[in-house]
């Protein structure tokens, strides 16, 4: 009897379940969409029970013919940084999950900055401040909703990222856990003791009886409680991995020695590299977090991280109406021999690595009258590659040996004229492999291996196979003369929104 690992993919827009064979091979998945809620501009949140809602059903419908006997393990991902404080009794969510996007608590980094409590952070935790992390939005729910820092004092509630909330949900409310990796992301935990950091809870005012157990990637966390609706047939399934969503794309991706790197490209885009058993600090506005804990060793990972990607392409789909699907965009983009002399930053929330600047906002430049949106789609798919030129460059600055090759995944990644693009401007190999659910097949790779699916790492590196590699074609001097221009646009985006 052949024996499947289910991956939960909650993702920023969309909730997903695959199922997976012992090759690595997808037997089902199913994906609904949920709400995205914009209360202010800057201000993104989610209804925490919309998730649940919505990946319970996917969940539910990807192992709806499936014999539950044959599912050894059920391996959670996740959307990083999204912070939500739910009722411990109850299990309702308190107020909307504040998204990692959600620009909301600058003030509150800016006030942690004039404390000078940088060389704080980024010793104990090894991040920037930014709002981008889970510390300052728990402090901000805690703040603002009403009676909230009382009940959390009384022990009364539970806060997590999506990680904990759904595993917290699938348990019927027994576990209340997050893993290394999503700990990593809170501005919370001490990276090197890999324990929650009482000086930060205390600078935040975070009590922390709120936070949830850290623990290893792979292992038991609790099984599937009897009688969830839709769920009956899988209780008691162990639930035994989980990763935030990069993390778990460089595991699927088996970036397992030091110097591999991934990019996935989705919402936004997220370059990872493996820097081994020992944490990298970084002077070139990177952070390092926790790749993963298996079998008693730590992995670390230098990563950078860009806000706005497919996000982007979603936008000129949704908000502008210039296209109709993102395939739509590539057909429009590859119309076209360039985009013009158009440059699109698309710093709608700010701007991520390696600028870290809060308050810059979307900016487009270079239009003139016979700009069309064929040179608007090129310029969007440029915008997300010179994104990613950015992080690579400073990346060879940190680390410890150069990358020679960029694995990659997503969405966007299916987009042949985005990953020329790519290594074209990066002069390196771009690796897209067969299986471009990365994510998902870390999630359940993690969940594998705790359940005896696969006995170890060299066995799951066997599995990864590549579908195309891109190579450098367009001329370099082309190449370094756009991202030279792509610099000057950047530099128009900048410190837009004027701080109190």
């Amino acid at each position: 009897m052949e024996t499947y690992v289910v991956a939960l993919d909650q993702g920023t827009t969309t909730s997903r379940a695959i199922s997976f064979n012992q090759a690595g091979e997808i037997v089902s998945r199913a994906q609904y969409p949920f709400r995205q809620i914009y209360p202010q501009p800057g201000w993104v949140e989610h209804d925490p029970m919309e998730i649940w809602a919505t990946q319970k059903r996917a969940l539910a419908e990807a192992v709806g013919h499936t014999d539950s006997k044959q599912i050894a393990a059920i391996g959670v991902t996740n959307q990083r940084e999204t912070t939500i404080l739910w009722d411990r009794t109850t299990g309702e969510p308190i107020y909307n999950a504040i998204v990692w996007q959600c620009r909301r608590t600058a003030p509150i980094c800016d006030w942690m900055k004039r404390e000078g409590l940088g060389d704080l952070v980024a010793e104990c935790t090894g991040l920037l401040i930014d709002a981008y992390f889970s510390g300052t939005k728990l402090k901000w729910l805690l703040d603002e909703i009403p009676g909230a820092r009382e009940r959390a004092q009384r022990g009364e509630l539970c806060a997590g990222t999506v990680d904990s909330w759904l595993i917290w949900r699938l348990t019927g409310g027994r576990s209340h856990v997050t893993d290394y990796s999503n700990a990593s992301r809170t501005m919370l935990f001490n990276i090197h003791t890999l324990e929650w950091d009482a000086e930060l809870c205390r600078i935040l005012d975070i009590p922390m009886s709120l936070l949830p157990q850290p623990r290893p990637n792979s292992e038991v966390y609790g099984y599937v409680a009897e009688n969830i609706p839709g769920l009956e047939a899988l209780a008691g399934i162990p639930i035994c991995g989980s990763a935030g969503d990069q993390p778990a794309a460089l595991f699927g991706q088996a970036c397992f020695a030091p110097g591999q790197a991934k990019n996935t490209y989705g919402t936004g885009c997220f370059t990872l590299m493996n820097v081994g058993e020992q944490a990298v600090r970084s002077g070139a506005g990177l952070v390092t977090s926790v790749a993963w804990s298996v079998g008693g060793r730590t992995t670390y990972a230098l990563e950078g991280s860009v806000f706005n990607a497919g996000s982007t392409i979603q936008w000129l789909r949704d908000e502008l109406g210039l296209i109709d699907s993102a395939p739509e965009c590539d057909r429009l983009a590859e119309s076209v021999p360039s985009s013009g002399g158009v440059y699109i930053v698309p710093a709608f929330t700010g701007l991520g690595a390696p600028y870290w600047d809060m308050y810059a906002r979307g900016t487009m430049v270079g239009l003139t009258r016979g700009t069309t949106r064929a040179h608007l789609a090129r310029a969007v798919l440029d915008s997300i590659a010179f994104q990613v030129t950015d992080l690579v460059r400073v990346m060879n600055q940190d680390a410890p040996c150069p990358l020679t090759v960029l694995r990659v995944d997503g969405g966007a990644s299916v987009s042949d004229i985005l990953m020329q693009t790519q290594a074209d401007l990066l002069r390196l190999p771009v690796d897209r492999p067969s299986q471009v659910e990365t994510t998902a097949f870390g999630a359940a790779a993690l969940a594998g291996l705790a359940a005896g699916v696969w006995g170890s790492l060299e066995e799951l590196a066997g599995l990864r196979r590549s579908q195309h590699v891109f190579l450098p074609r367009r001329e370099e001097a082309a190449c370094a003369e756009d991202y030279r221009q792509w610099r000057r646009a950047v530099e128009r985006a900048r410190d837009w929104v004027e701080s109190v």
